[in-house]
């Protein structure tokens, strides 16, 4: 079973320096229908003045990876942390017992395009850890990489939940067959392009959950790149 949730669906918080677009409910925005998918809480796409951002805040129990589209991101934390995330790199919080941060465009002229995703852990009270590195360099093709994962393996970074998280590029015109390792059970989310899943078409911006499915196709209508969370 497919079930979608499209760009235009996602709640919304806008502000004078943010833009940030839901697709589960998070903030201000409410949505009993909508909490997130299996293990899955959060997805944010946010874009940020230059110079603004988010000032220190704290979270705890919580896997946060952030993936930065365009421009540059500057984070700072209370385990000592300061770096900068630009295009090609991704980045692992796990907030455990309690992580105070800041997330500020390190820009003063141009706007950050980042995507924020929150998932569940495993278990509850672990020591706070963080981790960031560039994406491995992808063959040409359309390819599958995997960018975070409950194990660490092939070089990801390591999730302290029952997830494993994918990027996937296609070239136009082609498909590329998934086949959820962890159950059935699969999100996936458009970042650029556009894609058909089994008869159904989703845009930059879309969501798909996907439940009780052993292999998906996804064939690209134009160059896409898209996130997919293998979930328990």
């Amino acid at each position: 079973m497919i079930r979608t949730r499209h760009a235009a669906e996602r709640g919304r918080t806008s502000t004078d320096w943010l833009d940030s677009r839901h697709s589960f409910a998070f903030g201000a925005y409410r949505d009993a229908a909508q909490l997130g998918f299996r293990n899955l809480r959060v997805i944010n796409e946010d874009r940020v003045a230059p110079g603004k951002g988010f000032a220190p805040h704290s979270h705890r129990d919580m896997e946060i990876v952030t993936l930065v589209l365009a421009g540059a991101l500057e984070h700072r934390d209370s385990l000592g942390h300061g770096s900068v995330i630009r295009p090609g790199e991704v980045q692992r919080m796990s907030a455990g017992t309690g992580i105070t941060h800041s997330e500020l465009n390190a820009s003063a002229t141009e706007p950050v395009h980042f995507l924020q995703l929150w998932i569940e852990p495993a278990l509850a009270g672990l020591e706070p850890s963080y981790e960031q590195r560039a994406i491995a360099e992808r063959p040409r093709g359309s390819t599958l990489l995997l960018l975070a994962s409950a194990d660490g393996r092939e070089g990801s970074l390591r999730l302290n939940a029952r997830a494993d998280l994918y990027v996937a590029r296609i070239d136009a015109k082609d498909t590329l067959a998934f086949a959820p390792r962890l159950s059935r059970n699969a999100w996936l989310q458009v970042i650029r392009g556009g894609v058909n899943v089994a008869g159904i078409a989703l845009a930059e911006g879309d969501g798909a959950a996907l439940q009780d499915e052993r292999e998906v196709a996804i064939a690209a209508s134009s160059t896409s790149e898209l996130l997919v969370f293998d979930l328990r």
